[in-house]
């Protein structure tokens, strides 16, 4: 097989450990220099390729390459950008091929969740059709941990052990002053569709009385009295009340709780406010003092808490679809693949695009607690493992220090402008 160059793109939300992913993309690419000459990189994601604006990653160090395994958030940036159907975004995927051709692609590594497998598995086809060599491999990556055909989602690990250590933290410090001050503590975690990051908050309660004491799911329609009733009987009990909620609860009838009506780019609903709607309508009721407060960012971006399993699994993955492309492998995913709980063991597998795309991985219901406010010890034996482990950066003055590439884009082949 020829020497021919690739392509690497982030898409979507970025995570604690995205980087150590394209860190195992780029590191062994290099070691594949009989079948991949360059690595290019998609400024700002699928984006960058469309535009034509590619980073030749061939220009950074090793050093600086080997730095991005402990650096959070997107290396060379990442869109929320969906391309739809290929006859609806016939251009957009025509244009994506022009440009591959322009470089000399022959391998597309897109590293993201449900949409960007869609995308790679789609580009796959249309390379076909048009009778392009290309090897398209889907990498997952989403803090949700809603890719079916994985075991677990990079991303995802270190997320739930920031969220859980929050809670932990958080609780001691409303447990020692709820009796003058805060009886109810809310924290708002990402999770709109799948309740995993909420489910991970439960980490922190290890025996009765611990926060927090209420999760509340996406997976379980939300009623304001049964709600309501359990936070009264909590604050009466333990003298107070820690609550982790999905920006994505629901009503009954499907709204969500905190929906804007504004929609993102991907044409889902714009959340936002799950954790201020829930303490005022505890403070309402009960008049107790309540604070909140949304992970947001910070929750995906805490590099310096990541969960070593996470950053492993994360270059694994990096690794393996690099060995999967020079194989020949085309439009699939390498997955993670659980081999036993104690000890923990893994392996990375395989799974066809086509069978990942658009599909979500919701947290299963015997995982949640009859009543809906917790966890079972089925979910808290899944949900362990992951967050095992410590893998912190360099720290120099006290703060963690992490890698900015140069990120020198690569001389543009084709004329015009593309309009995205």
């Amino acid at each position: 097989m020829a020497q021919r160059n690739a392509l690497y793109a982030q898409s979507g939300g970025v995570t604690a450990v995205i980087n150590a992913t394209a860190c195992g993309v780029i590191e062994t690419a290099r070691r594949h220099r009989a079948r991949i000459r360059k690595v290019y990189a998609g400024r700002d994601g699928i984006i960058g390729v469309l535009t034509e604006h590619l980073i030749d990653t061939s220009r950074e160090t090793p050093a600086a390459i080997r730095a991005l395994r402990y650096t959070p958030a997107g290396a060379f940036g990442s869109c929320r950008y969906k391309l739809k159907g290929l006859e609806e975004s016939r251009a957009q995927y025509e244009r994506l091929i022009a440009v591959f051709r322009a470089h000399d692609i022959g391998y597309f590594f897109y590293n993201g969740g449900n949409d960007s497998a869609d995308t790679a598995w789609k580009v796959s086809q249309l390379a076909g059709r048009l009778g392009y060599p290309l090897v398209c491999i889907g990498i997952p990556k989403t803090v949700d941990n809603d890719l079916v055909g994985t075991d677990n989602c990079p991303g995802f690990g270190s997320v739930a052990k920031y969220v859980a250590t929050s809670m932990r933290e958080a609780g001691y410090d409303v447990a020692s002053m709820a009796r003058t001050s805060t009886k109810v503590f809310v924290l708002e975690v990402m999770g709109r569709h799948a309740g995993w990051i909420t489910a991970a908050c439960g980490l922190a309660a290890e025996k009765a009385g611990d926060a927090p004491h209420i999760l509340l799911f996406p997976e379980v329609a939300f009623e304001p009295e049964p709600f309501l009733a359990r936070v009264e009987a909590t604050v009466k009990k333990h003298g107070f009340c820690a609550i982790a909620v999905s920006e994505g609860l629901r009503y009954p009838d499907g709204k969500f709780l905190s929906e804007s009506g504004v929609r993102d780019a991907f044409g889902h609903a714009q959340l936002g406010g799950a954790a201020p709607r829930i303490a005022s309508l505890v403070r309402n009721r009960f008049d107790y003092r309540c604070h909140w407060a949304v992970a947001d960012y910070l929750q995906r971006a805490a590099r310096h808490l990541a969960s070593r399993v996470d950053v492993e699994q994360a270059y694994a993955v990096g690794k393996a679809a690099v060995e999967l492309a020079v194989t020949g492998r085309n439009a699939v995913m390498p997955v993670i693949v659980r081999k036993s709980n104690r000890p923990y063991r893994w392996t990375i597998g395989v799974a066809e695009l086509e069978d990942i795309a658009n599909r979500e991985k919701k947290v299963p219901r015997d995982f949640i607690t009859r009543d809906g406010f917790r966890i079972t010890a089925k979910c808290r034996e899944y949900l362990a493992p992951l967050i095992q482990g410590e893998d912190p950066p360099p720290f120099r003055n006290g703060l963690p220090v992490y890698a900015k590439l140069r990120n020198v884009t690569a001389p543009r082949k084709l004329a015009g402008e593309f309009k995205i």
